[in-house]
């Protein structure tokens, strides 16, 4: 069911400098002091396409969009970008340490073109909503540029792991690029030339969107925008084995400030009290102990931790739904306990998000947040249940880490292999 090219990508050449001035995190994973940080590294750094500095002198004729096709054009005709001379797949590998836990793992992926599919074919999945401006901005950066710069994550289902041994067998040679990227994690890229075994054992997949939501289906209104356009039916992807043991889900913790001071904490307690069993707890050892008991049936009930100021709270939902913890969170909590509805969720109006337990505790703790809730991650087996079942999950309910690269690899429409045509 999936289709998955080669490509001749466009790669940074040695001639940009060093790859961590050049590539960056995700768009929308970039803060503002992270885009200052990437301006300052290199004149050749990826985020003045991606995201680049809007100016109060912006019109039709030259904006953030023009200035980006701009900036990608000149690099290629000065050799900063130079395209593959032959087709293939790209064995990416992370290798990463775990936030709260510090296990060192390593993630198998591969880089490749993938088809774009409407979620009517039941081909590509999906397990989050999208929200209609991001979408607009990557729509006019797609149209000014005709080229992904980042990938999306795609996850497939292979247990037995063949796909996997295919890109092990083409890591035991030396990359093709590495870098560090600022959070620790180890980016490495190979290359694989004969791209048809990887193509036969991808055939029969069906593909769920981890990361990328909104750039796929930017990619989608782009592909009926342009039906005669070669390669605008396709977009780069990384697949990752759903199954890998490389493969790891964060939780995002909600943080929640600007309520008014006398609902906290009595108010809220006595509310949240009609649905949960609610425990004071000296540590978060604690509320991980919860996490990680195993379950006595089948349908097992929703502990939340809930952080006010310096004392730490273990919420149990009364009777077990089988809801997952975020929507009861959202659904209990943010809405019947607090008045926090989704539209206010939508628009982010009392609520803000983090990862890593002691990071969302810190905040309560320094009064920066009014209650921080905290959230077990959800499992793969969970988000592939409810994707592949139709139904989709409460925004930021993953957080599949670390975050692909932008600038790796680089997909111009106008560059598709005619032999890939199908």
């Amino acid at each position: 069911m999936a289709r998955i090219y080669p490509f001749q990508p466009y790669r940074y050449s040695a001639a940009a400098g060093p790859l961590g001035n050049l590539v960056t995190q995700p768009y929308d994973k970039i803060s503002l002091s992270m885009r200052d940080r990437y301006l300052s590294l290199s004149p050749h750094n990826l985020v003045r396409v991606i995201l680049g500095e809007r100016l109060p002198s912006d019109s039709a004729s030259d904006n953030v969009y023009t200035r980006a096709a701009q900036y990608l054009n000149g690099w290629i005709s000065a050799g900063i970008l130079a395209r593959d001379a032959r087709p293939g797949v790209f064995p990416y590998f992370q290798e990463f340490t775990v936030p709260d836990t510090g296990e060192r793992l390593v993630r198998k992926g591969f880089i490749a073109l993938g088809a774009v599919e409407d979620y009517s074919a039941s081909v590509v999945f999906r397990h989050e909503q999208t929200l209609s401006g991001p979408k607009k901005d990557r729509l006019k950066l797609l149209r000014h540029t005709h080229a992904h710069f980042g990938q999306l994550f795609l996850l497939y289902p292979d247990p037995a792991g063949a796909v996997d041994a295919l890109l092990d067998e083409a890591a035991a040679s030396a990359p093709l690029a590495e870098v560090e990227d600022e959070y620790g994690a180890i980016h490495r890229v190979w290359k694989i030339a004969d791209a048809a075994p990887v193509e036969r054992l991808m055939a029969d997949k069906r593909l769920l969107i981890a990361d990328g939501h909104h750039r796929y289906e930017t990619a989608l209104a782009f592909r009926d925008e342009n039906p005669g356009l070669a390669g605008a039916d396709r977009v780069m992807m990384t697949f990752v084995n759903m199954h890998s043991p490389g493969l790891k889900i964060l939780a995002t913790h909600r943080l929640v400030s600007g309520l008014p001071p006398e609902s906290l904490p009595d108010e809220f307690l006595r509310r949240a009290a009609d649905d949960f069993r609610i425990e004071e707890i000296d540590s978060l050892d604690r509320l991980r102990h919860a996490w990680d008991s195993p379950a006595t049936s089948s349908a097992e009930p929703s502990v939340i931790g809930a952080a006010i100021g310096e004392r730490l709270f273990l919420l149990e939902r009364r009777g077990a739904s089988g809801d997952l913890d975020v929507r009861v969170l959202h659904d209990r909590l943010l809405g019947k306990a607090l008045g926090i509805g989704e539209d206010a969720v939508r628009d982010e109006k009392h609520l803000r998000y983090a990862r890593g337990l002691d990071a969302a505790v810190a905040e309560a703790r320094r009064g920066a947040a009014q209650i921080a809730f905290l959230l077990k991650p959800v499992s793969v087996r969970q988000v592939a249940d409810i994707s592949f079942a139709g139904g989709v999950m409460p925004q930021k309910s993953t957080d599949f880490y670390p975050k692909l690269l932008s600038g790796l690899t680089i997909y111009r429409l106008p560059d598709v292999l005619q032999s890939a045509s199908r």
